[in-house]
């Protein structure tokens, strides 16, 4: 464009066009300069200023009240650190649990706790949770129970970090233990024959030989493997899963009887040897869930894994892919279901 433009237009003589060419009729050069009498004055550029910083700590607050928001209401990701759900879940096994599930309580809400989160991220001081707990109310919204067998996140009474058992009493039933053998309303649950499953050993996984006694093995072309010996149990419903029984006189081998109270359910881990669950006290040694646990206290429902990791990734990107395990995305946490 001709940088000349603009001055030849209010520069042109009367009499002639807009163009700079004499006109060809009256008037035509009396138009010209009423045109560009009338014509508004060219608006300066607006200065942009520097970083909107109000603007993007806005844009971030709202970005965090959706994803607690998800979090709080929808699903959550929800990480395996122990192993007192063998052999279903693993070490570094990552899931998603639906919020929902059962309607929303008190443990239901995602708040951060900055100072918890300080703690342990630049003092390395490990905490139990990185959320803060509400206190204790009452009732749930849109609640209803879960179902034998399913899969749940609880938070023990009066503390904020979370475990994940098993569903197997409901509010009403009378359950006991013995020998190791659950019985529901005096009847005993139906197990499976005794056999064996190996899983693979790795840095989130190692088999530890005082957990594990004798159970470490290592197979030509397959490597190092944890031999478990497993029992298969079948709920009243049909619902159907595998347990890991390790030794035939644990503490909690033998239990109750006990009847579950209203608004209350009884969870057990699926490697019952070594789980800490509605069988032991709360808090002190056993960290137990000291008996049947209230339904409040249902953070939700485990559906299936996302992704699991065998410990060995470092800060390189080149070491995450192979840290992946294979076989273990998109396994459902449902048990199957007989007739």
């Amino acid at each position: 464009m001709n940088p000349n433009v603009a001055d030849d237009l209010t520069l042109t003589p009367i009499g002639q066009s807009g163009s700079g060419h004499p006109g060809t009729g009256p008037g035509t050069g009396n138009a010209g300069d009423a045109h560009a009498a009338e014509a508004p004055p060219a608006e300066a550029p607006r200065a942009t200023g520097g970083f909107d910083w109000w603007g993007e700590v806005k844009g971030l607050f709202w970005l965090v009240l959706a994803v607690l928001g998800f979090h709080s209401f929808i699903a959550k990701p929800f990480y395996i650190p122990s192993e007192s759900m063998l052999p279903g879940l693993m070490v570094g096994d990552r899931l998603v649990v639906s919020k929902f599930a059962y309607g929303w309580s008190f443990v239901s809400p995602t708040i951060p706790d900055p100072v918890a989160i300080v703690r342990d991220l630049v003092f390395h001081q490990p905490t139990d949770s990185w959320s803060v707990q509400l206190p204790f109310i009452h009732g749930r919204l849109f609640g209803s129970l879960p179902e034998r067998g399913d899969v749940v996140i609880v938070t023990p009474p009066g503390q904020s970090s979370d475990y994940i058992k098993r569903v197997i009493g409901l509010p009403g039933d009378t359950l006991e233990v013995r020998g190791g053998v659950v019985l529901l309303n005096g009847v005993a649950v139906p197990r499976g024959p005794l056999h064996f499953r190996d899983l693979p050993v790795d840095a989130n996984a190692t088999c530890d030989p005082v957990q594990y006694p004798a159970a470490r093995r290592t197979i030509p072309g397959v490597g190092s493997v944890c031999h478990l010996p497993i029992v298969t149990e079948t709920l009243p419903n049909g619902r159907r899963y595998d347990t890991v029984d390790l030794q035939p006189d644990s503490p909690g081998d033998d239990y109750g009887p006990v009847r579950i109270p209203a608004g209350r359910v009884f969870l057990m881990g699926d490697n019952r040897d070594r789980s800490a669950d509605s069988r032991f006290a709360l808090g002190g040694f056993e960290r137990g869930l000291g008996g049947p646990v209230p339904v409040e206290n249902l953070g939700g429902r485990a559906e299936f894994v996302t992704f699991s990791v065998d410990g060995n990734a470092t800060v390189n990107p080149l070491t995450w892919w192979p840290s992946l395990r294979s076989g273990r995305a998109g396994t459902s946490l449902h048990p199957d279901r007989v007739q």
